[in-house]
């Protein structure tokens, strides 16, 4: 089914409401037809949260598909709007569309406030109006709001949800979305949107012609290399915060964590692999890559959790001590 088909159904005037075992139907069929990685993703979730899972996904989805797939910008701002509405009616306990029928047992249960999804939206929205960005700060406080609150309605899922969790989520999530848009520079020039700062562009000496004529010249590369790196710092929390990023986190959060952030180093590295000529070639991480990917997280966290056991039991006693 298209989105076109979605909306006609669901849309503005849907006739009726969906009931809970209908809606979360929904949801469940919706994110497992759309969403790639679920198959990893719904192993590494315990089975108690999976359905949590799809009703914030289906969220994600159909603000995504409203900003994305409507075609006229006013008409996707109306869209959006009514989405808002939806979502205020959800949190009022009025909820008919299926999303949010489904949506409102998780709010309910996981206490998750209204904030992350309205900053989803205003991303959304964002991207009817803007363009192109001056500055890396004005591209960070969009991040804020389209990538970092994805990690934080799943920090109220996982129960981890603190001032420590939340940097290095925001921080992850930031990074992903960097490396997102560093691969995807040229499918997103088409659709009219470019999110290489005004100000870094500059610095490089990229043009505003060369830009318009997706040239890779020496300032671009340069241009992208420095952005890649960027993005590596985001993705890298623990770098700076050792083992603490892990302390609290069951084996499989562990693991999903780790793994969506190495999934966006990877792409990191298949930009660096093709000499940044994304003009030229979309980078990609295969199949191959997400399966050492999965192995390697699996390794890294058995090794963290086994590590500090073994150094507790072989530690040499303190001096003067008898144990």
């Amino acid at each position: 089914m298209t989105f076109a088909d979605e909306l006609a159904v669901w849309g503005p005037n849907a006739g009726r409401a969906a009931t809970l075992a209908e809606a979360q139907t929904y949801c469940r069929r919706l994110a497992t037809s759309h969403y790639e990685n679920f198959v990893v993703v719904s192993w590494l979730l315990p089975r108690r949260l999976r359905q949590h899972f799809f009703n914030l996904y289906s969220y994600c989805r159909w603000a995504d598909d409203l900003g994305d797939e409507v075609g006229d910008t006013a008409r996707s701002l109306d869209l959006l709007a009514w989405w808002r509405g939806e979502l205020q009616r959800c949190y009022a306990g009025e909820a008919t569309h299926p999303v949010f029928v489904a949506l409102g047992q998780t709010i309910r249960e996981f206490d998750i406030p209204a904030t992350p999804f309205e900053d989803l939206l205003s991303a959304f929205e964002q991207d009817q109006t803007v363009r192109d960005y001056d500055t890396f700060d004005q591209l960070r406080d969009y991040c804020r709001r389209s990538a970092d609150p994805v990690g934080r309605l799943v920090l109220h899922l996982l129960r981890q949800f603190n001032e420590r969790s939340v940097s290095w989520s925001d921080s992850i999530c930031t990074g992903l979305q960097l490396a997102n848009f560093w691969q995807d520079v040229a499918r997103d020039f088409d659709i009219g949107r470019v999110y290489l700062p005004r100000e870094d562009r500059e610095r490089f000496g990229y043009t505003d012609d060369d830009l318009r004529r997706r040239i890779t010249n020496n300032a671009f590369v340069e241009l992208l290399r420095f952005e890649v790196a960027r993005a590596r710092d985001f993705l890298r929390p623990w770098k700076s915060t050792g083992r603490a990023i892990w302390n609290g986190l069951s084996f499989k959060s562990e693991v999903e964590i780790e793994l969506f952030a190495r999934g966006g180093l990877r792409i990191l590295d298949r930009i660096e692999g093709i000499g940044y000529r994304v003009w030229d070639q979309r980078p990609v991480v295969t199949k191959w890559d997400a399966v050492r990917l999965f192995c390697g997280c699996l390794w890294r966290t058995c090794r963290r959790r086994v590590l500090p056991r073994k150094m507790t039991r072989t530690s040499p006693l303190p001096s003067g001590g008898e144990g």
